[in-house]
């Protein structure tokens, strides 16, 4: 077994879960536990500057072994994992030679991971897969991002003759509640660009992503018998379905694919005197976003001139912006990752990330950070599996940037 892959197999066993109902940083305690067991196996390692903050951020600083100026770079991935599932118990499963056919993940409750839903398994015909038993998530988002890096700089400490610059390692809290960059201390990092690890499919390079904004609609009703209501009911949750029928039935995330933005109900909570609504607006292009925005509140302001001034109330919250604008300047950074990745025979993916990623935040913090695959896929569910070869090959793909940049 790999290195990469027993580090995975360890890292999973931790009960990282997110709450995003939680007030506090990190917002479970179990990445506090986490990120204190990385920090012990990297001092273990000989790293001198490791640390981890009151508020679970781990960092470490491996020093240039040259003696030339080059950049420092640094490697982050997110130590929760989504609250959509549980991640307590977790219990992998090892498929050895996948043969492309369904994998039965678990028999008792007829849970069957089968090329006929997700296509993508025929790719691994006779690779080893990782599953789950089909009661838990995996947490390869983003455990293997973690298990990688660590696995690319305990080889850098056990290979003294290999050349490399300053490298900065992060480890975050909560990025599935979308917190992750929130107190993460660009300054004491030090680098000058890096890259998150925790990208999908094997080969994805990712430097563009949706900005993303948040949107709360509250609809006002009026409540009266109903046997003398003519005139006088306001029901809240008919204005709530003219508000929704007013959205272009074409754009959202069920019918958009590539760089194709959408409206995306999230929730729905209502009665007649009441309804709330709860919305996430996402698009690519700065224009079309802004565009995107302006157009549900005009939605707003036609329903107000109808029913009353009032009656339905919004609130919109930019969420984070497309990273774009911040990597192009120094586009090297993803000129340089594609190249490590063929140089390792993995070919490379452009994608747009259709969602976000702490290296969006962090790439308007001042440090530009693409995003670079972690190997795993169907994140978030019992569905979740990750072929252990990709795994290694990220690890292949961090060393190969950092021996680029030492030899630039």
């Amino acid at each position: 077994m790999s290195k990469v892959v027993e580090k995975f197999l360890k890292y999973v066993s931790y009960d990282t879960k997110s709450d995003e109902e939680s007030t506090t940083v990190p917002s479970t305690n179990g990445q506090m536990i986490l990120g204190k067991q990385l920090v012990a196996e990297l001092k273990e390692m000989g790293i001198q500057e490791v640390s981890i903050d009151d508020n679970g951020y781990v960092m470490a600083i491996i020093p240039s072994n040259v003696e030339k100026d080059i950049p420092t770079i640094g490697f982050i991935a997110h130590m929760d994992t989504a609250p959509d599932m549980s991640g307590k118990n977790v219990n992998p499963k090892f498929v050895y030679n996948y043969d492309g056919e369904d994998i039965i993940l678990n028999k008792e409750n007829n849970i069957v991971l089968s090329p006929k839903d997700f296509p993508e398994l025929k790719n691994y015909i006779g690779k080893t897969l990782i599953t789950t038993d089909g009661t838990t998530l995996l947490g390869a988002d983003d455990k293997a991002g973690i298990s990688e890096i660590m696995t690319a700089v305990e080889y850098l400490m056990e290979n003294p003759g290999f050349k490399h610059g300053k490298v900065c390692i992060g480890f975050t809290p909560d990025e599935e509640v979308g917190r992750g960059a929130d107190l993460f201390d660009v300054k004491k990092f030090a680098a000058d660009f890096a890259y998150t690890m925790d990208g999908g499919t094997i080969g994805e390079l990712e430097s563009e992503n949706f900005n993303a904004a948040g949107a709360k609609i509250s609809i006002h009703g009026r409540n009266v018998h109903p046997g003398s209501a003519k005139g006088k009911m306001i029901h809240s949750t008919l204005i709530a379905n003219e508000f929704m029928n007013s959205l272009p039935s074409n754009e959202t995330p069920g019918t958009t694919e590539g760089y194709e933005g959408f409206y995306h109900l999230i929730a729905l909570n209502g009665e007649v005197e009441g309804t709330k609504l709860q919305y996430i607006i996402r698009d690519f292009d700065a224009e079309s976003y802004e565009n995107r925005k302006t157009f549900i509140k005009n939605i707003v302001k036609t329903l107000n001139d109808k029913y009353g001034t009032g009656t339905v109330e919004i609130e919109i919250k930019d969420q984070y912006f497309n990273m774009k604008e911040k990597i192009e300047p120094v586009k090297h950074i993803v000129d340089t990752a594609f190249l490590a990745m063929k140089q390792v025979g993995v070919n490379p993916i452009m994608v747009p990330i259709r969602g976000g990623t702490d290296g969006a935040r962090l790439s308007f913090m001042g440090l530009p950070t693409p995003n670079i695959f972690a190997g795993g896929h169907n994140f978030h569910g019992k569905y979740e599996f990750i072929p252990t070869f990709a795994m290694e090959k990220a690890v292949e793909v961090i060393l190969k940037i950092v021996e680029l940049y030492a030899g630039k």
